[in-house]
């Protein structure tokens, strides 16, 4: 994948989530690839992930199961791995299924970018949407406050590991 596509967000389409998180970038790596971490930070509390596969290579799967404070299982989410470079960079989709299948509901692309900062690290999350509609649709249903939740928990989370 293109290093132009992560610099220049299209803000018809994409919506982008920055923090300087303090912590070294392997260690959000760490809890971004390893599935018993992704379960402890990566939906807004209350909400838990209660399930988490991760096949981290190009083309691999990336799954979570998420549950709400009721016990109602949602958005069991089948998304493909397209880039990977250790430490720096995940894009995944959900327009993808594992093996670079087509689904059926496509919703995002994500790219996750972690750069140094001093000793901190600055925390990029970008979704790419297919059309202004569904951007608007993710930006009403809370994306900057939920993201920036999972964000928030993740910078805790990394903390203790």
């Amino acid at each position: 994948m293109s290093s132009t596509l992560l610099l220049k967000p299209d803000p018809k389409l994409d919506l982008v989530l920055e923090r300087v998180i303090d912590a070294p970038r392997e260690l959000l790596w760490t809890a971004w690839t390893t599935p018993e971490h992704v379960r402890q930070w990566f939906t807004p509390k209350p909400w838990i992930v209660s399930d988490c596969e991760i096949d981290l290579r190009p083309g691999g799967l990336f799954r979570t199961r998420m549950q709400s404070p009721d016990g109602k299982e949602v958005n069991d989410r089948h998304c493909c791995y397209l880039d990977i470079v250790p430490n720096e960079r995940l894009v995944w989709t959900d327009a993808l299924l594992p093996g670079y299948r087509p689904s059926g509901d496509p919703f995002i692309t994500a790219v996750i970018s972690l750069q140094p900062e001093g000793k901190a690290t600055r925390y990029t999350a970008t979704a790419i949407h297919r059309d202004e509609a569904t951007r608007k649709n993710h930006e009403e249903m809370g994306f900057f406050d939920g993201w920036g939740t999972v964000a928030d928990q993740l910078a805790a989370y990394v903390k203790g590991i």
